[in-house]
């Protein structure tokens, strides 16, 4: 019996000070992002998509509702979804305004194997194939999608691939709105594929 759950990352977020945001709250879709959950969700209308689970970020819950609403399904909030947390969230974290220039913050980068400046990556995988897991059941011979972020989709990625959870950003395979399904025989896990519906936006 085929099941296929299907990772989509959040569309792009309305976020002008360019930070970190993270787990912080009050941050939701831009314009842009709005198209790209509704494209996203357009190309999976026609799949027989039978649940629906969802970070609990806003931007998550926005990317969501197209799903919902083309699919007919209620959606379940579920806190294993929630994006990584980091001690780096609220800062500038890239070019020359970058905290990480910052002597005081650079304890924080003594590991990055694990990594030291937030959930480790471990932890991360283990609950994102909990909730795998579970869409699976409850999808069993349909299809599922579990809206989340990229570092947790990303480790899902890496671990199929028998990859070190541990990498450099600058490789994710994860764009905004992308859809990464694994495809399941029973419980064994036969392929994987990735996708992005929203690309042109």
């Amino acid at each position: 019996m085929t099941t296929i759950v299907h990772l989509v990352r959040h569309g792009e977020v309305h976020n002008p000070a360019k930070i970190l945001y993270g787990r912080l709250e009050g941050y939701q879709l831009s314009e842009r992002g709005r198209n790209m959950a509704h494209a996203t969700a357009s190309d999976l209308a026609d799949h027989d998509v039978t649940y629906l689970g969802v970070s609990p970020m806003q931007r998550a819950q926005e990317t969501a509702q197209p799903f919902a609403e083309k699919l007919g399904l209620e959606i379940h909030t579920d806190e294993r979804l929630l994006e990584a947390g980091n001690q780096f969230e609220g800062l500038h974290i890239k070019g020359v305004r970058s905290a990480l220039w910052n002597p005081k913050y650079w304890p924080m980068l003594k590991n990055p194997s694990l990594p030291s400046w937030g959930e480790p990556y471990t932890e991360i995988c283990e609950r994102m194939w909990d909730v795998i897991e579970d869409a699976r059941n409850q999808a069993r011979g349909h299809e599922a999608v579990l809206v989340s972020h990229q570092l947790p989709i990303v480790m899902i990625q890496r671990d199929v691939q028998g990859l070190s959870l541990a990498h450099n950003p600058a490789a994710r395979q994860c764009e905004l709105a992308s859809v990464t399904s694994l495809v399941f025989d029973g419980a064994d896990l036969t392929d994987v594929y990735y996708s992005e519906p929203a690309q042109e936006i």
